[in-house]
């Protein structure tokens, strides 16, 4: 079964997709986090597939769009790491109000942004048992190194990214942000995944959440898959393997 569902995050609806297996469960559930710029459909639409994979093998998902993208109430331009931190964690209380979810029984997924938002969410909330990272970002610096739109927000307050207006309030936020510390502190099992040709996010970044994360890991990396896996066989080695990961540990 599919809905539609929305929740309450700091004042402001979120809007998402829970997609539960058959049965009557309760069902081990994993939480969803898109990307920079992205939506809870994300390219190819990767996170409907990946959703639908889970329900598949048994494990529920849910996909929020955060405030200020896709669905969602608010605007981009005030969107922060730390604000998307305390949003992915919202949706885990939304999975564990849910009677149909085991709420001793969740995992977190992150795409890009959101892998550096799940990392750091699976550091400091011990309800997550499971993790999975997709072309996660490790470090902020990689922001800064878009000298143009930073000086950009600098002088004027914000920077136009595409079309979407960003206030310098989340360059300065994301110089505070330390998903690698954070993700050192989770101890449970830890995917990450990469494409070696990201253009993106540097495969170095699956690097060092692989030196990071203290308890069970596993790094695989997509020959040549760029940052979103846009190609079906990329696609569909990344979702495989996904699913099984939270298949066998949730």
């Amino acid at each position: 079964m599919e809905k539609p569902v929305t929740l309450i995050s700091q004042g402001e609806q979120m809007v998402g997709m829970l997609h539960l297996p058959e049965g009557n469960g309760p069902f081990p559930a994993v939480a969803i986090y898109h990307g920079f710029t992205g939506t809870k459909v994300e390219p190819h639409r990767i996170f409907v597939k990946m959703s639908r994979a889970l329900a598949r093998e048994g494990v529920a998902a849910v996909r929020f769009d955060f405030r200020g993208s896709g669905d969602s109430e608010g605007d981009f331009a005030d969107m922060t790491v730390s604000g998307e931190i305390q949003d992915a964690i919202r949706v885990l209380d939304f999975l564990q109000e849910q009677p149909q979810i085991d709420g001793d029984r969740l995992g977190i997924l992150g795409l890009s942004m959101g892998g550096a938002v799940a990392a750091s969410v699976a550091g400091l909330d011990r309800r997550v048992k499971c993790l999975a990272l997709w072309a996660a970002v490790a470090v902020f610096d990689l922001f800064e190194g878009e000298e143009g739109l930073l000086r950009q927000a600098r002088e004027q307050g914000y920077a136009d990214i595409g079309g979407n207006v960003l206030n310098y309030s989340f360059y300065e936020d994301a110089r505070k942000q330390d998903p690698l510390k954070l993700a050192a502190g989770f101890k449970g099992p830890a995917l990450i995944v990469h494409g070696d040709a990201d253009p993106t996010v540097p495969v170095e970044h699956a690097d060092l959440y692989y030196e990071a994360v203290g308890g069970e890991k596993e790094k695989f990396i997509v020959a040549g898959a760029d940052h979103t896996f846009n190609r079906h066989e990329w696609e569909k080695a990344v979702i495989d393997k996904t699913a099984d990961w939270f298949r066998s540990r949730l």
